[in-house]
């Protein structure tokens, strides 16, 4: 019997997993980097281990410190969370070495499967396109990491000339990510869905295939909203998809939960590969047949049998992840102080921060998986949709609203959405839609608790106050007025106003408003506002054509022949940063000359960093 593990990974995950062990009465340990000391896994384990030395970014992928603190904390079993280690054979080995109980598959399956490459052979799939030998025909492509993941490594390519350019990009990315730099090229397909499916094996000989998830909405080829099980789909290619998970599986003896992940197109499926390893959206198949994944991975690991058959699904689950991140301005990841994040009772919410968090640089910016769950698709995309509405998240900029619109969006509504649905609709989806109430709500709120319970009226008539704030990118002015009866605005009924809720009431309709401020940064319900000061600073100005941090990051490389002088082109790259395990491009505003490029590798920069200057040619 297990009686004590160590989680190789860190936030959402590991407090997911620490929560099952609680349940079955095992003692939990966590690892921690220097920037993560007090991050909520860290807290809420029993014992935690410092893993010293690495830089934070590689903290988490040094299995030789991990499995020194697992031996010095006690743990005998060691669970590898979904990170990049889940999916280490050598990983595996070196904890099985030291003695401990290895959660997850054989060091071999993980060998088959851990290259893309290796793995479509063994499945049968038809040869990839190599990287030599593309024509316009062959286009688009898909250059992707073989031991990739998260999106790492993976450039669609349009045109025959960014090929080799992309190649370059992509094999750097995989080698800095995973170690390993092998890239291949494969058709892109423009309009497939992405459908994946759960597997669970024991020792014994037992596989579950546990229904199909639809993973379709993905930016940078990172999903962002998953449903169980995937809409839509015809009973015959439901049923293929079963087999051919069940086949990826009995090829290498798997053990384990793992996935198996296909494009479907016009009707066919194409295997793309399978992840060994609990997936970020498993929660979604959980809550459909009413199991819990973790609890059966361990379980399997100390060597008990899954019944013949696994239970019958329920329903229909929808899980969205909430990221710390701008998806109207190039998906740019946020940071800063998580004041408040809280759903409506009856969502299920994964997460690993807690209130009060700082949300940094170094790691992914997920926040956490929102997950309902209801009879039918319908409601629990209802169900989502309103919770995410109604959930109060005070802090960076997130993803929530475009989450909202996503899930109401009558594509995928329909159950009709494919991988290019962001691509269709992302400018839509990001327009501006504030609500015209919400500066009115925040300044009422502002001057009930600066003036208190006597008011700031006066005898005479005077001119109305005015505050100013920004609102996804736009001014709003709003006007009120102090009088003997309290707070007034003209066109609307002030019911109720304190320094925490406003009530207002136009043509007839009463509204509830929420207030929450932080500095100068307000949260009025879902809605976000910066107060801004009653006299802007003269002093703030850039150069035009002046490329700002859009957020704190490292420059990772400049491109080729970038240099102060010469002349670039619109659009072109000039150089990355990598935040929040991405690289973000930087290009070049305007055809014109560089006049400026204050950016070399390594350098660490904040967010409004000047990087670079490009004066525009006049022509």
């Amino acid at each position: 019997m297990i009686a004590s593990v160590l989680v190789a990974n860190r936030g959402e995950i590991a407090c997911r997993i620490f929560r099952t062990c609680r349940e079955a009465g095992i003692r939990t340990v966590a690892v921690h980097s220097d920037p993560d000391e007090n991050a909520l896994h860290a807290r809420v384990a029993d014992a935690a281990v410092r893993l010293p030395g690495a830089a934070p970014a590689d903290t988490y992928l040094r299995g030789d410190l991990i499995v020194k603190a697992a031996v010095a904390a006690g743990a005998d079993a060691v669970h590898p969370g979904y990170g990049f280690l889940s999916e280490n054979a050598g990983f595996a080995r070196a904890v099985q070495d030291a003695g401990l109980v290895w959660i997850g598959p054989p060091p071999e399956a993980i060998e088959a499967m851990a290259s893309k490459t290796r793995a479509k052979e063994l499945m049968g799939v038809a040869p990839l396109t190599g990287e030599t030998g593309v024509t316009e025909a062959d286009l688009p492509v898909l250059v992707k990491a073989a031991a990739g993941g998260g999106g790492r490594g993976m450039r669609v390519v349009r045109r025959l000339a960014d090929l080799d350019a992309e190649l370059t990009a992509a094999r750097a990315e995989a080698a800095s990510a995973f170690g390993d730099g092998e890239v291949f090229v494969e058709p892109y397909l423009e309009n497939g869905r992405h459908v994946e499916l759960q597997i669970l094996a024991d020792t014994h000989g037992t596989v579950w295939a546990l229904g199909t998830r639809d993973c379709s909405l993905q930016r940078r080829h990172q999903k962002v909203i998953e449903e169980a099980p995937a809409p839509g789909l015809a009973p015959g290619l439901t049923a293929e998809l079963h087999d051919l998970a069940v086949r990826a599986a009995r090829a290498v003896d798997y053990v384990g939960a793992g996935t198996v992940e296909f494009l479907v197109a016009h009707g066919r499926a194409h295997f793309l590969e399978m992840n060994t390893r609990l997936q970020v959206e498993h929660p979604v198949t959980e809550a459909v047949f009413g199991i819990d994944l973790v609890a059966l991975q361990l379980r399997i690991a100390e060597g008990h049998a899954l019944e013949n058959d696994p239970p019958r699904a329920r329903g229909h689950a929808v899980e969205a992840r909430l990221y710390a991140e701008d998806p109207a301005r190039g998906w740019a990841p946020q940071t800063g102080r998580l004041h408040r994040l809280a759903v409506p009772d009856g969502i299920r919410l994964d997460t690993g921060c807690s209130d009060g968090d700082e949300i940094g640089v170094h790691y992914d910016p997920m926040l956490a998986k929102a997950v309902a769950h209801a009879p039918t698709r319908a409601e629990a995309v209802r169900r989502l949709a309103g919770a995410l509405e109604r959930a109060a998240i005070h802090g960076p900029v997130t993803n929530r609203d475009l989450l909202v619109r996503s899930l109401r969006h009558e594509e995928f509504t329909s159950g009709h959405m494919d991988t290019g649905f962001y691509d269709r609709h992302l400018t839509a989806l990001t327009e501006p839609a504030p609500d015209l109430l919400a500066p009115l709500a925040a300044a009422l709120a502002d001057a009930s608790a600066r003036t208190g319970r006597f008011g700031g009226w006066r005898n005479l008539p005077s001119q109305p106050q005015v505050k100013r704030y920004a609102v996804e990118g736009e001014e709003h002015e709003v006007r009120y007025h102090h009088t003997r009866t309290g707070l007034t605005a003209d066109g609307v009924r002030v019911i109720h106003a304190d320094g925490d809720r406003v009530v207002l009431e136009t043509d007839g309709v009463r509204r509830s408003f929420d207030i929450a401020r932080y500095g100068d940064r307000v949260h009025v319900n879902a809605t976000t506002l910066t107060a801004l000061p009653r006299f802007p600073d003269p002093t703030a100005h850039h150069a035009p054509g002046s490329l700002l941090a859009p957020m704190p990051g490292t420059v990772v490389r400049v491109a080729e022949g970038v240099t102060e002088g010469a002349t670039v082109e619109a659009g072109r790259p000039l150089l990355w940063l990598e935040a929040m395990k991405m690289e973000h491009r930087i290009t070049a505003p305007a055809t014109g000359t560089l006049t400026a490029l204050n950016a070399e590798p390594g350098r660490r920069v904040e967010v409004g960093t000047l990087l670079a200057v490009v004066e525009e040619h006049a022509d």
